[in-house]
């Protein structure tokens, strides 16, 4: 399973998320709502990267706009990031989920799943040509940093890495959907962290 006969050479990115649009590179397509593109500058300086569509970007077509999307929105407000000037996108452009009862649960992607995904994501970071990407999450780690990466281990700093989309740098952080399910007693601290993240995201660039 491939996106990659999918995604036009050579294309900007309104064609890019145009031809996402008719995307059937793995199962997700079919019970998701519709493809979730990348959305924001195309020539962004910092472009971040999650994991996958939620339900509410999975009916609304754009990505981090349910409640981990208003985290994020709090916490580059407070590093400083204008997120007029910023692409933000995920490794998986379909929302992978499970029926209970009424409700759409979230579900991991599977590691093909990601795979698949990523001549999409690579085609986004060559054209939008970041000074620095910034890595939400494993999902987004696995994509680009490999599976050997660990953002617990590795977060909050600049490091440069061979890509397929040539040499980048990056920086890898928590998802933000990660501070919503902490315990609250642990919430705000892990809120404070991130966004001292973000803020060393945005001296980088």
């Amino acid at each position: 399973m491939s996106a990659a006969e999918y995604v036009p050479e050579g294309a900007g990115i309104a064609e890019l998320r145009e031809a996402a649009q008719g995307c059937h590179g793995c199962e997700l397509w079919e019970p998701a709502t519709q493809t979730v593109f990348g959305a924001g500058s195309p020539k962004a300086s910092m472009l971040l990267v999650g994991e996958q569509p939620g339900d509410v970007e999975d009916q609304r077509g754009l990505p981090f706009v349910g409640p981990a999307g208003k985290v994020l929105q709090k916490a580059l407000d407070e590093a400083g990031a204008d997120r007029s000037t910023l692409y933000v996108t995920n490794a998986v452009k379909h929302f992978r989920f499970e029926w209970r009862g009424k409700r759409r649960i979230h579900q991991t992607p599977d590691t093909s799943n990601v795979v698949a995904c990523r001549p999409w994501l690579e085609a986004e970071i060559r054209r939008v040509d970041p000074q620095l990407v910034v890595v939400l999450g494993a999902t987004a780690a696995k994509s680009l940093l490999g599976s050997g990466f660990r953002v617990t281990k590795e977060r909050g700093v600049v490091f440069e890495r061979d890509t397929p989309a040539g040499t980048r740098r990056f920086l890898a952080t928590i998802h933000p959907s990660a501070i919503l399910r902490m315990d609250a007693e642990l919430r705000d601290q892990g809120y404070a962290d991130f966004v001292a993240d973000l803020r060393t995201a945005v001296a980088a660039v």
